[in-house]
């Protein structure tokens, strides 16, 4: 009988298998991410955006992410998002109408989450924790639209990693202040306890405004990283690698 992936993975965390079964568990995750690593190496600075997979197109959030994804293209960033509907197409096709390059790292869900129209290149993984790693490593810019549990778990996984200096101080965009706001005023209440420092509060940028937000972008991304495409060697097809 042939196990599907969620049901491998949910195995995997549910406690201890066999040696060999988590041996062969732990090859199938260095595939998944050798495969993003190989498809995703000549992107340039990225800068990915998260949120629901819910929205319609019709929807101000919808078409908040679609401009969002047009102003960054417009900086000269790749746009990376989860690959899937709602939020994520519409900064992929934002920046694609932009005349930028707009890519998506996919979920495999049960339910089956298909890429999205707008992506010219896209990679789909089997585990979030791949996906997570993907959709942080090659990005100097995070902007957190709209979301629900996986956009919040995006969002924190981004500041953790800058609060403890795994990555540089990237900037971190929160779009949203009407949607955000019950959020905003919790972490005010976990700096009044102590849990969280008032310099954490300056890690985000909280506003409703792409032009405010694509500033606040060129300055702490752009012009403090020098941010420029590199010439890199030419791709190894044989290695999966994509250069277009």
């Amino acid at each position: 009988m042939t196990i599907s992936k969620h049901t491998e993975e949910q195995a995997f965390l549910e406690g201890p298998n066999s040696r060999t079964e988590e041996f062969f568990f732990t090859l199938k995750v260095l595939s998944q991410f050798i495969k993003g690593f190989r498809k995703f190496h000549f992107l340039g600075p990225c800068a990915t955006v998260f949120g629901s997979a819910r929205f319609t197109e019709e929807h101000i959030y919808y078409k908040k992410a679609q401009e969002m994804g047009a102003a960054l293209a417009n900086l000269g960033f790749t746009v990376m998002t989860g690959g899937g509907p709602g939020i994520m197409e519409a900064a992929n096709r934002g920046a694609q109408e932009a005349g930028g390059r707009s890519v998506g790292c996919n979920i495999v869900l049960p339910m089956e989450q298909h890429p999205n129209k707008y992506l010219d290149k896209w990679v789909s993984i089997d585990y979030f924790f791949v996906r997570k790693v993907l959709l942080s490593k090659y990005s100097f810019v995070f902007v957190v639209m709209p979301g629900g549990y996986g956009t919040l778990d995006e969002y924190f996984e981004a500041l953790t990693l800058i609060q403890t200096n795994k990555v540089k101080d990237f900037p971190v965009v929160l779009i949203g202040t009407e949607y955000h706001k019950k959020l905003h005023e919790h972490l005010q209440f976990a700096v009044s306890q102590g849990t969280i420092s008032e310099s954490d509060m300056s890690m985000f940028f909280f506003t409703d405004s792409i032009q405010d937000a694509v500033q606040y972008i060129e300055h702490n991304a752009i012009q403090r990283f020098h941010l420029r495409r590199k010439k890199i060697i030419a791709p190894i097809k044989l290695l999966g690698e994509d250069g277009d």
